[in-house]
């Protein structure tokens, strides 16, 4: 049975104006990333003959005669801005969202006519996300390692990641994929990690922390006390590596004997029996390594002062030694000096003794001559009387004969002989020869010729 014609014309009235009527949304559903901006782009239309009076978004409402505009929503009022128009565009921007933004969100607008009303649904679905660092909790060294940066939900705009360690920035890992790999991880990637979008600002980025595990590197032994080690005093090694995890096991050998565990290994009263070379195993379950051997060398007591007498004694004999070593230089270098020296004074001291020689002859044969004549003067007198004179010349040379004797013989010899070495000793330097004498006497008037004969 056919309907009555009056409804059929209602409802196809309702078809026509319901086709005229809409919003268009870009997005039904958004992503955003916390305190980013969003956009909602739309468009809607409406029959022609209506007059566009309001237009606002509102969110989850109730019913559509009591929507709420956002623009007059102390929560949205500074962070809301329509982009849109009162023709057909219909887009918003909202800023610094946050995840209490997350909500459906829906375009109303009203015309001039009572029946001119319309919210355009399904609206738009906002998420806001928060970005998370996916990462093992720990590596051993040498593996490799990736690390993700995710989000509650897909990112709508498509992002560029930027990565940081240690807040530092891995410039050479920015990428628009989300994950960061680490090829054959070494300790000194370590740290905390944290991921970014570009063009995004953040006061503390979400971040995960990577450790790195290694073996035992460079382990060594310290010993306490580190100096003098005495007999009866006690004296503890301890083993010190760069390991993670820490090391908790450790070994003790004294040259390939096992003497003992943990990290520090003490000897109470050590003795000369505990001298030798020790050495420490560090253990993890990454690995072992052995340190480097440290020597003990335990002094008896009273062992240090026979050795510093000891090398008091040496020290002593060879200062003694090359004492007298240079003393027998010096003394060697003062002769040869005086050797070198003493030839020009011998040379002088023979000139000189030539020279005195021949002015003591001169003064003497000088005196000679005078004498002679004296003696001459004294001749010719006495030749008036040949009696006189022959009895001069008896007794003259009786006379001379005996001034002769009294003259070599006597204290003016030697005071003559003394003056003469005088003079040699001044000439010769302090060092005269002893020259031989031989004089002749004439005694008249008692003076004395002396040849010097060198």
């Amino acid at each position: 049975m056919a309907p009555p014609l009056p409804l059929i014309f209602l409802l196809m009235i309702h078809r026509v104006s319901s086709s005229d009527w809409g919003v268009n949304y870009s997005h039904l559903y958004i992503c955003a990333l916390k305190n980013s901006s969003v956009i909602m782009s739309c468009n809607y239309t409406y029959p022609t003959g209506y007059k566009i009076e309001k237009v606002f978004w509102t969110k989850n409402p109730v019913n559509c005669e009591n929507s709420p505009d956002l623009s007059e929503d102390p929560e949205y009022s500074q962070r809301l801005q329509y982009l849109g128009d009162k023709q057909q565009n219909c887009t918003i921007r909202l800023s610094h969202v946050t995840q209490k933004d997350s909500h459906m969100y829906y375009f109303r607008f009203t015309t001039d006519k009572p029946d001119g009303k319309w919210t355009g649904k399904p609206g738009v679905n906002l998420t806001v996300t928060d970005l998370q660092v996916e990462a093992p909790e720990s590596v051993t060294e040498g593996q490799n390692v990736s690390l993700t940066c995710k989000s509650s939900c897909a990112l709508t705009n498509r992002a560029t990641f930027i990565w940081y360690r240690n807040s530092q920035p891995l410039t050479e890992r920015r990428d628009r994929n989300n994950q960061l790999l680490l090829q054959s991880v070494r300790r000194e990637d370590a740290g905390r990690y944290s991921c970014a979008l570009h063009g995004h600002s953040y006061t503390s980025p979400p971040s995960a922390h990577l450790s790195v595990m290694y073996p035992p590197k460079h382990p060594f032994v310290a010993v306490t006390p580190c100096c003098q080690l005495v007999e009866g005093n006690s004296v503890n090694l301890s083993c010190n590596s760069d390991s993670y995890p820490p090391a908790l096991n450790f070994s003790w050998f004294k040259g390939g004997t096992f003497v003992g565990s943990g990290r520090i290994y003490s000897i109470s009263k050590i003795s000369s029996n505990h001298s030798g070379e020790y050495k420490c195993k560090s253990i993890t379950e990454h690995g072992e390594k052995y340190s480097d051997a440290v020597t003990l060398n335990v002094m008896c007591v009273g062992c240090p002062v026979i050795l510093y007498i000891s090398i008091g004694m040496v020290c002593g004999a060879a200062v003694v030694i090359m004492m007298v070593l240079i003393w027998v230089k010096k003394r060697k270098d003062t002769q040869e000096s005086q050797m070198n020296l003493s030839r020009p004074h011998h040379n002088i001291c023979q000139a000189s003794d030539v020279k005195l020689t021949e002015s003591v002859y001169e003064n003497e044969m000088a005196k000679q001559d005078e004498e002679e004549k004296r003696h001459t003067g004294v001749s010719a007198k006495m030749n008036q009387s040949r009696t006189y004179h022959n009895i001069y010349q008896a007794s003259d040379e009786k006379l001379t004969e005996s001034v002769y004797e009294d003259v070599t013989s006597g204290e003016a010899a030697k005071h003559y002989h003394f003056l003469i070495e005088e003079r040699l000793a001044a000439a010769c330097g302090g060092h005269p020869t002893r020259p031989t004498s031989k004089c002749d006497v004439t005694d008249h008037a008692h003076v004395k010729i002396c040849h010097i004969l060198i």
